[in-house]
């Protein structure tokens, strides 16, 4: 991906993170929101919107139905806050990829180590005196 895809990718996901705090007034995007990335294909045409919701999967869904019910005005909106030639047709994702490093690292959490269980039995096994 170009410096440049990439600078877009980053202004489209500020001013949308903007226009969501600022305008949009949707009670199904009243959940936490943040848009965690926005990928945009190769010719800036399109772009995948990933969003992350705080709450149960319920109001995941409908955070994501918010989200692409005010699509059409989000792009218009963005029409006049970016200056592209075109302004790329925007699709909305949810990002699970929070929710799965959380999984990872508590199933990382439950699996000890062999260096730790070793640790462990080290400091739990009897000292004799004056032998070491």
């Amino acid at each position: 991906m170009s410096r440049r895809t990439d600078r877009i990718n980053e202004q489209l996901r500020e001013e949308i993170s903007t226009l969501l705090t600022r305008q949009v007034k949707d009670p199904r995007l009243n959940a936490v929101i943040s848009i965690t990335r926005v990928v945009s294909s190769g010719d800036l045409r399109s772009a995948r919107v990933y969003i992350s919701v705080m709450g149960n999967q319920e109001t995941r869904e409908a955070a994501l139905a918010g989200m692409q019910s005010a699509a059409s005005y989000l792009r218009r909106e963005l029409r006049d806050r970016i200056n592209m030639k075109h302004t790329p047709f925007l699709s909305y994702q949810l990002d699970d990829s929070l929710e799965e490093a959380d999984q990872v690292l508590r199933l990382m959490n439950r699996v000890k180590p062999e260096d730790e269980m070793i640790e462990e039995q080290a400091t739990q096994s009897p000292k004799i005196p004056g032998g070491g």
